[in-house]
């Protein structure tokens, strides 16, 4: 038994967490080379996330003063309240419109799955 506290004992769990997953080929005592359920899944590496964390700020100093209007004029030209209240229906309009499309798509796809389903089960009794 391990103390985290004062008086407090921790109990070992029954499980070794570093052992290999089924038929990964690994010693016993090694950790997993990736995620034990998913074994297609690798560990993000720092260089990567630091590379990419890099990239994005840079994109963000040279993009920002192009972002930033001045006395009303960036890169649109000059907008006014009815231009922007257009803008927001036409994005208000193109989610309500994805969600519709992509419901229709999931439904025809879910007919299908179905058909084959029944198909599959009519052939194989």
């Amino acid at each position: 038994m391990r103390k985290w506290s004062i008086g407090h004992e921790i109990s070992q769990p029954d499980y070794n967490l570093w052992a290999p997953a089924q038929g990964s080929g690994r010693g016993p005592g090694c950790p997993p080379a990736g995620c034990a359920r998913f074994h297609g899944v690798i560990k993000v590496r720092k260089a990567a996330v630091v590379a990419s964390s890099v990239i994005a700020g840079f994109f963000l100093l040279v993009l920002t003063p192009a972002a930033m209007a001045a006395d009303g004029v960036g890169l649109a030209g000059r907008v006014n309240d009815l231009y922007i209240t257009f803008f927001c229906f036409a994005v208000i309009a193109f989610f309500a419109a994805f969600v519709i499309i992509m419901s229709l798509i999931q439904g025809r796809l879910d007919a299908k799955k179905e058909q084959r389903r029944h198909d599959l089960d009519r052939f194989n009794s």
